[in-house]
């Protein structure tokens, strides 16, 4: 009996259906997941199309030919436009000052007064001999003229013992000494002529003399020699000065109605200074007010060492605003040898195949142009090669444009907008 009952505890075999329901499930997930690959991939496709066939919204800007001068901005350094150190001519002692530093004065203006009374002696001295030597030259031409008579009478002598020789009444030793006598005088009149003309050489000498030292008592007043103001001064009333020009200036005096702007102009603007180029002028202390001048000169050589080409600008200053030594900014309108492109800087796109522009035709398609960059002054860019000036470009082009690729320009098909150059 027991045996019977175990072999009627065993289960019967499971039927077919749990198989076919996990293998519908099965294929279930199967055709799902194909379902969900096929509609990811057409997403795909219609997305590549979508961007194949975009016609991207852009900013158009013509590009500006400009022949404009450019504006170069340097750092500039003020000097005087003339300067003088003076220093005394006289030898003596500063008996007057009646400037000091700050004081503007006119040329001519007596600045200091020296008492050289040695100088004074010196001439009073050389004025005295010039009496003498005159005197001098009367005697001399009173002794010419004693000498032409004594000529006068040796050669009536010599003709009167000559006639009584010649008849007997007179011995022929007579005649000759007669004869002899005239030769005397005449030696002494040529003697006293020629000390005539010692004296006249003598009193051009000695009027020489004294006119130098009157030049040099003139000098005893100390005046301005151009209109200006007196920058430094080193001596005060009661010094010893000297004439030898040895030392410190006794003066320091600048002419600040015009003054010099000293700037070094770069080697690739250089060419373009020359004689005439405006410029305006900035001191950061007064920034309210903009200074005109213009280049005057330059070293028309470069510095080797900096090649900058130093170049002065004049600027007139009739209110004094301007002051020698101040830091200025001068801003130099140099001419253009020809026309420039400028594009704005936004329109420009660096990569692995250098710096380009994209530019649309007229048919509304971008072409990518490879450009170089001559100028960059900070909005706008001056290129020199790629444009020809006449092109539209894209402002901010989408990173994915390509050649070829049909634009819609932003804000209608109306003209576009020129570029507004920031810097010219």
């Amino acid at each position: 009996m027991k045996p019977h009952a175990a072999v009627s505890d065993v289960p019967p075999p499971p039927g077919k259906r749990p198989f076919l329901l996990v293998g519908l499930v099965a294929a279930g997930l199967l055709g799902w997941g194909g379902y969900g690959h096929w509609k990811q991939a057409a997403a795909a496709t219609e997305t590549q199309r979508k961007v194949r066939d975009a016609v991207p919204r852009v900013r158009i800007a013509a590009v500006e030919r400009s022949d404009k001068p450019v504006d170069l901005t340097l750092p500039g350094d003020i000097q005087a436009f003339a300067r003088a150190a003076i220093f005394a001519r006289a030898t003596g002692y500063v008996a007057e000052r009646r400037v000091d530093i700050g004081s503007r004065v006119k040329a001519g203006d007596i600045l200091l007064r020296i008492a050289a009374p040695e100088l004074d002696q010196q001439l009073a001295q050389a004025e005295a001999q010039s009496g003498q030597i005159r005197a001098q030259l009367l005697q001399a031409k009173a002794q010419v003229d004693q000498a032409r008579a004594n000529v006068n009478l040796a050669n009536l002598t010599n003709n009167r013992t000559s006639t009584l020789a010649t008849q007997g009444w007179a011995s022929r030793q007579n005649a000759d000494n007669s004869q002899a006598g005239v030769l005397s005088q005449g030696a002494t009149l040529a003697a006293a002529e020629a000390g005539v003309k010692v004296a006249e050489a003598n009193i051009k000498a000695q009027d020489a003399t004294v006119d130098r030292l009157k030049a040099l008592t003139g000098f005893k007043d100390v005046v301005a020699p151009f209109d200006g103001v007196v920058t430094t001064r080193s001596v005060d009333v009661g010094d010893l000065v000297k004439a030898d020009g040895s030392g410190t200036p006794l003066l320091g005096m600048d002419r600040d109605d015009i003054v010099r702007i000293s700037v070094n102009v770069p080697q690739n603007a250089a060419i373009g200074v020359k004689k005439g180029v405006e410029a305006s002028i900035k001191v950061p202390q007064i920034p309210d007010r903009t200074f005109s001048g213009r280049v005057e000169r330059s070293s028309v050589a470069l510095l080797s060492a900096s090649r900058t080409l130093t170049t002065e600008v004049d600027v007139p200053n009739p209110d004094g605003a301007l002051r020698a030594g101040l830091y200025v900014y001068v801003t130099l309108q140099i001419p253009r040898p020809e026309p420039a492109v400028i594009v704005p800087a936004e329109a420009l796109v660096f990569n692995q195949r250098g710096t380009q522009v994209a530019v649309v035709g007229d048919d509304d398609r971008a072409e990518w142009r490879a450009i170089h960059v001559k100028r960059d002054f900070g909005t706008t860019i001056e290129i020199d090669q790629g444009l020809t000036g006449q092109e539209r470009i894209v402002l901010g082009p989408p990173a994915d444009l390509r050649d070829g690729q049909r634009v819609i320009r932003d804000g209608g098909q109306g003209e576009a907008k020129p570029v507004q150059a920031a810097a010219r």
